[in-house]
Parts: structure tokens; C-alpha cells; sequence
């Protein structure tokens, strides 16, 4: 079944009234015209499942509605090429993009991420993390340490990110592509890769674990970032994952870039 939206008509449309009625989310005239109570139905059905309410029939609500015969999503990392992300990181050696850009698309394939709108914020994301596209350790600053301080003490007691004290600060400190930071985030993504990161924390730099991890939190938080993509709110979705504007500047020059550069469905 193709991805449907208000104004499809057809027979594919028929049939998704009949599935949205069959689970109990009526769209009004089995008529075969996608029109506002399909669509209503639609988001209905999308805000149960938990998905993004925009009230598109695509791969996922598809599948959601035929559990027993799932839609697979159509990839767009195949377009994805270090060419292309060398434009979208125009300070970056490409030498660094060829070298770890394999292990991100990687890490965003095992998610699921494979759409435009969450591939782009990823690459957008490691633009304003790390702009020389390889996993780093957070560096000293006024926002992280006190004057005269010991490094990273302003996180050591930081409840907000699970920190318990002395020697968290530093010892969780933000690192890989996405600057993963705090005992919470170390354990939580450590544990949805596979990964003690709590006992291990340095290995959140290594490339193939730093590109799992960017992909796990973006995944936790996909919903909510679709939303503000929805919206065309790129400071919104820069927000959800920074928890600020620290490098919004750099995030959407990167996303609008890629925006232009990569096609949001493939030829097939």
C-alpha cells in the first residue's frame, strides 16, 4: 500500500477505511476518498499507536494497522553519501566523513530512522555536537566547571541528569556524536545498545558505539522531534535533543542543506 493522504483517492484508500474501522476508528463513507474524517480517524488512530499525528497513512501506521503483514520503510540512507554531508559540513575534512559516516548510517539503520526528516537531524545534530564529525569528549568550560575548580564539578551533583556526586561530573561527561551526558543517559542508551557504560563510560567514543548511541536517543525522542520537523520548528527539535539553542546556528544550516541535497523518498 503506497503512502496515502487527504485528497488520495482509490481503492487503497478504500481499504484503509476498512482497516481504520476494523480497529475501532471510524473515518465515516467507506467511499474511497481520503477526505477530513479519514484523515481524523487517521491521527486518531496514530496518537493511540503512539506514532506521529499527522495524519499521513505511511509505512508505520500502515503497519501498525496490519501487524500480521508489516510495511517496510523506505530508506533514503542510500542517497546518503560523504559528498553530500561534506556540503552539509563545509569546515569538516572529508577524510573524517568518509571514515565515520559508514558507522552512523549504520547505527540509524538499526533504529529505524531511515526517513529524511531524522536522518538529516542526526547529521545536523553531530554538526552541532562535534563539527569535525568524529565522537569527542566534552571540553572544559565556564558551564561545566567552577572557577578554579576540579573539571566538570558543575555536574557532579546535577539531579537532573542522575548524577550522585563526586566523581559523576567528569566521569559522565559528554561524549561520542551527540555528547551523551550524565550517569541517566550513560545507563539508559548504554543498556538499550547492549553497552555498560556506566562502569565503561569511555567507551561511549568509540565510533560504532557513539553511532548506536546517537541513534538511540534520537529514536527515544522521534515522536516529539517529528512534531517540531511538522511544524517547521528546527529550534524546537534542536531543543529536544541539546535541551537548549547551543548550536542551532550550525544544526540548521546543516539540515537545510541536507534538505536540499537529499530526496525525501527514493526512485524505485
Amino acid at each position: 500500500m503506497n503512502t496515502l493522504r487527504l485528497h488520495s483517492s482509490g481503492p487503497e484508500v478504500k481499504a484503509l477505511q476498512n482497516l481504520l474501522k476494523e480497529a475501532g476508528f471510524n473515518p465515516g463513507p467507506m467511499d474511497g476518498e481520503f477526505g477530513p474524517g479519514t484523515e481524523q480517524a487517521v491521527k486518531a488512530f496514530q496518537k493511540s499507536e503512539g506514532l506521529l499525528d499527522d495524519g499521513i497513512a505511511g509505512p508505520r501506521t500502515i503497519s501498525a494497522l496490519t501487524p500480521e503483514q508489516p510495511v517496510e520503510s523506505v530508506s533514503i540512507l542510500p542517497a546518503v553519501t560523504s559528498a553530500i554531508v561534506s556540503r552539509m559540513f563545509p569546515h569538516t575534512p572529508i577524510v573524517n566523513i568518509e571514515k565515520y559516516l559508514p558507522s552512523v548510517l549504520n547505527g540509524l539503520e538499526k533504529a529505524g530512522l531511515v526517513g529524511q526528516g531524522m536522518v538529516l537531524v542526526a547529521l545536523a545534530t553531530i554538526r552541532a555536537e562535534t563539527e569535525g564529525f568524529r565522537p569527542i569528549s566534552e571540553y572544559r568550560s565556564k558551564y561545566n566547571t567552577s572557577p578554579g575548580g576540579h573539571p566538570f564539578d558543575l555536574y557532579h551533583n546535577r539531579k537532573d541528569l542522575g548524577n550522585q556526586g563526586p566523581p559523576d561530573g567528569e566521569r559522565f561527561k559528554g561524549r561520542g556524536f551527540i555528547q551523551l551526558t550524565g550517569r541517566n543517559n550513560y545507563a539508559v542508551h548504554g543498556n538499550a545498545i547492549g553497552e555498560d557504560l556506566i562502569n565503561q563510560p569511555d567507551k561511549a567514543n568509540d565510533p560504532d558505539i557513539a553511532s548506536h548511541l546517537l541513534a538511540s536517543f534520537l529514536a527515544d525522542k522521534e515522536v516529539m522531534i517529528k512534531k517540531e520537523l511538522l511544524e517547521g520548528d528546527l529550534r524546537g527539535a534542536r531543543r529536544l535533543v541539546n535541551g537548549g539553542s547551543h548550536g542551532l546556528e550550525r544544526f540548521t544550516s546543516a539540515f537545510e542543506i541536507g534538505k536540499e541535497l537529499i530526496p525525501e523518498t527514493l526512485a524505485v
